[in-house]
């Protein structure tokens, strides 16, 4: 018979300096014998060497060979096992200077221990920690009283602390399943009860932590495999990545995203026969090739046709901490990195920004994050992309924010915001199609500081069958034209200066009219040949190779045909 694959458990233990962390988490080590061999006699030996006492917390300095710094500087995974299942602990530094480690360490987790001082009682950390395992949507939650010798192992304060907890957490979310009180340092209602807390009859925490509810097997997921590089070999086109979740196999239709193109697996690749093979899981970094010849390339998602899709749209609402020295800003943009994604985002708006020290949040942080604080933010990026929540799935629910060539913010996916045509006024629409309509804007040259700004005035929507304005200060256009909106990949025919048709650009075929993109410059198009070339080379084309994008856009671009830049003295952007 099979062995049963046994269950585990990622579990992030969190708290106020000096709450006693180290030591719990060394008596978890020591009680389930999960430390390296000679580890404790080693700890006794230098115990005894400086005439300082044996502390569990020595054990886990030991372990992660940390001693000479003397605090926990980084976030560091350590295993243990229980007759139950395996346990990953996330170790994650209490020090103020120190919290985007902490954040960095719980976003792998999916269950939590919070450790406070008896005496002490809940303290700024304490709190600030409670609040980011809200902000990771971390629901299964044990708060540990620690140090309980210290306060005599008094009934009343142990509920005293519980319930200054209880009145904090409780609003944020965040619902502990117990309050359990324990002696690091002495051992007591760690692993087995202590008779030193009869008033306490629920159970130790190494039981308990055993009923936590493991992790869903990301096998078991939907499938989420992110493009990571596409190789030519032979003749063949093989589509690599690493499987975040789910499975798949020879024969499976799948979904690329954004696009939503479907097609079917024809094999997986492999180096030599005995390395053949018809499935892959999460987990495994495979290469594939498909049925159909689309042109894809790094960033795009993966599904199965049959499986939940992922969310597409240019609007996040997400969860966010900021490490950069220079605060983040309504307005500015800056590289996401979401899975194998990059790709120019904005900060729309700022919804709550969590202060580090005190947890207010003002009126005042609204237009910023500063350094170590936290906010909820909704990201606008350049283009429409493929992700899940966070809670829906980790790998795909998780990013980084970059600010030039450094890491300066990382957060998590709370929502889709809906792409509606108020957030790219003004737009043409029809039924799902929303085209940003920029080829109303104007342009002005102000001779006062020598600089062409640009101006965004028409706010109206127009659908199949409106008049729209042939001419403005900038530009004019002929009654009739084609508009290719090729970021949004919709195509506008326009006769006797009315919008006559709104289709998706894949249906569009050259009419011989004059032709611009989307912010009205003219496109050197002349029959459908050169229509496909230009379409295919704008596939090609990634966002953070401004070179290629230049180069495209002097191949493609006249501004001169339609517009023209006017000149002004008092106009401001």
């Amino acid at each position: 018979m099979a062995k049963k694959k046994r269950d585990n458990l990622k579990i992030v233990v969190v708290g106020h300096v000096d709450h006693g962390k180290s030591t719990v988490i060394g008596k978890l080590l020591y009680d389930t014998n999960s430390l390296p061999e000679g580890a404790v006699e080693k700890v006794r030996r230098i115990a005894k060497e400086t005439g300082k006492p044996f502390e569990y917390a020595y054990l886990l300095d030991a372990f992660e060979e940390e001693q000479k710094q003397g605090i926990t500087i980084d976030s560091t995974q350590i295993q243990f096992f229980t007759d139950q299942r395996d346990y990953v602990i996330i170790d994650a530094p209490g020090h103020k200077e120190f919290l985007k480690n902490m954040i960095s360490g719980a976003a792998n987790a999916s269950a939590a221990l919070l450790i406070i001082d008896a005496k002490q009682g809940v303290q700024e950390q304490s709190k600030r920690h409670a609040y980011m395992l809200s902000l990771l949507g971390i629901k299964n939650v044990y708060v540990v009283i620690n140090k309980m010798d210290l306060v005599d192992y008094d009934a009343a304060t142990y509920h005293r602390v519980a319930s200054e907890m209880k009145e904090f957490i409780t609003p944020l979310g965040v619902t502990p399943l117990r309050y359990i009180p324990v002696s690091g340092l002495a051992g007591e209602n760690i692993a087995t009860a202590s008779d030193k807390m009869p008033w306490y009859t629920d159970q130790p925490l190494l039981v308990a932590m055993d009923e936590l509810p493991g992790e869903q097997q990301e096998i078991d997921k939907p499938l989420r495999f992110p493009i990571q590089d596409v190789y030519k070999f032979d003749n063949r086109r093989i589509i690599a990545g690493r499987i975040e979740a789910g499975k798949l196999a020879v024969g499976d239709e799948i979904v690329i995203w954004p696009s939503g193109k479907k097609t079917h697996i024809s094999t997986l690749a492999y180096w030599a026969p005995r390395d053949r093979k018809n499935k892959g899981y999460a987990g495994q970094s495979v290469g594939i090739t498909v049925r159909d010849e689309f042109f894809n390339k790094r960033g795009e998602l993966i599904t199965l046709a049959s499986e939940p899709a992922p969310h597409i749209s240019n609007r996040l609402l997400v969860s966010l901490f900021w490490m950069g020295k220079t605060p983040l800003k309504v307005g500015k943009k800056y590289r996401l990195k979401l899975a194998t994604q990059e790709v120019e985002v904005e900060v729309e708006s700022i919804n709550k920004v969590i202060d580090a020290s005190s947890l207010d949040s003002s009126d005042d942080t609204l237009k910023e994050i500063k350094l170590n604080d936290v906010g909820e933010v909704i990201l606008r990026t350049k283009e429409e992309i493929a992700f899940d929540t966070f809670r829906e799935n980790q790998g795909t629910g998780r990013f980084v924010i970059v600010d030039g060539y450094d890491v300066t913010g990382g957060g998590i996916v709370n929502a889709a915001e809906k792409s509606v045509a108020e957030t790219i006024q003004p737009a043409f629409v029809k039924d799902e199609l929303v085209a940003r309509g920029e080829l109303f804007d104007e342009f002005y040259y102000n001779v006062g500081n020598n600089e062409v700004a640009k101006s965004s005035s028409n706010h109206q929507v127009y659908a199949e069958g409106d008049a729209i304005p042939l001419t403005g200060e900038s530009y004019t256009y002929p009654a009739n034209f084609d508009v290719l909106v090729l970021r949004d990949k919709v195509s506008i025919l326009i006769r006797d200066g009315k919008v006559d048709t709104i289709q998706a650009l894949d249906d569009y075929k050259y009419t011989g009219a004059p032709l611009v993109n989307g912010r009205g410059f003219a496109l050197y198009i002349a029959n459908q040949e050169d229509l496909q070339n230009m379409l295919v080379s704008y596939d090609q084309l990634e966002s953070s190779d401004y070179r290629k994008r230049v180069e495209f856009a002097n191949r493609y671009y006249s501004f001169g045909r339609f517009r023209k830049v006017v000149f002004d003295f008092d106009y401001i952007i």
